[in-house]
Order: structure tokens, then C-alpha cells, then sequence
């Protein structure tokens, strides 16, 4: 029998992105080596931000691995790179970024 095609999309989904990259894909031991250095640096990285004023930042360490993702994927651009990070799963794995979250504008690699 042949399948039918549902184009209604379903109002709540259970994603797992962990379950979603294989366990042999190189990316993951970039991932393992990126946060290991970027948690030994967590205390300087906090020593940069003031504690009580403003709203919050992104979390340097996602830029920094966002930056890490540009340079492994010859991504040209902030633009390209924020619209890649939108749609694919991998890139929002790598940076521990949820499905549900919004993704940065390209601004946020501006000084």
C-alpha cells in the first residue's frame, strides 16, 4: 500500500540532538576538546562581564564554538553562519544550543 504524505505539522515534538549525532562523527571530539579548554577558562571568562548590570549576553563559550563551527565549515560569513546555526541540528548540538531557542543576530561577533 502506498504511504501517504501528513503535512500537518505537529504542535509539540521531543527532540533529543544528543540521540541525533552518531556516536563516530568527528565533530564530537572537537565538541569533548572545545569544552574541556572552554570550562578551565570559565573563570576568566566571567571575570569580563559585570555581574549586576545590563541584561545577560550570550555565553562567550557558545560564541567562541560558533567562531570554532565557521573556521571547520568554511562558513564565508556572521550571516551564513547565523543561518546555518538556524536550521541545522548539528551546529545547534555542537554549541548547546536548544531547538526552541532563538539564534543570535551576526552583530553579536561585533565589538
Amino acid at each position: 500500500m502506498r504511504g501517504q504524505i501528513n503535512k500537518q505539522q505537529p504542535m509539540f515534538v521531543v527532540v533529543n540532538l544528543e540521540e541525533k549525532v552518531p556516536a563516530e562523527h568527528p565533530l564530537r571530539a572537537i565538541k569533548r576538546q572545545a569544552d574541556a579548554i572552554l570550562t578551565a577558562m570559565r573563570r576568566d571568562l566571567a571575570a569580563a562581564y559585570c555581574s549586576n548590570n545590563g541584561r545577560p549576553g550570550i555565553p562567550p563559550e557558545q560564541l567562541l564554538k560558533a567562531m570554532r563551527l565557521r573556521a571547520l565549515y568554511s562558513i564565508r560569513s556572521e550571516i551564513q553562519l547565523m543561518q546555518q546555526i538556524d536550521f541545522n541540528m548539528l551546529y545547534r548540538w555542537f554549541l548547546d544550543l536548544p531547538l526552541d531557542e532563538k539564534v543570535w543576530t551576526p552583530e553579536a561577533f561585533s565589538v
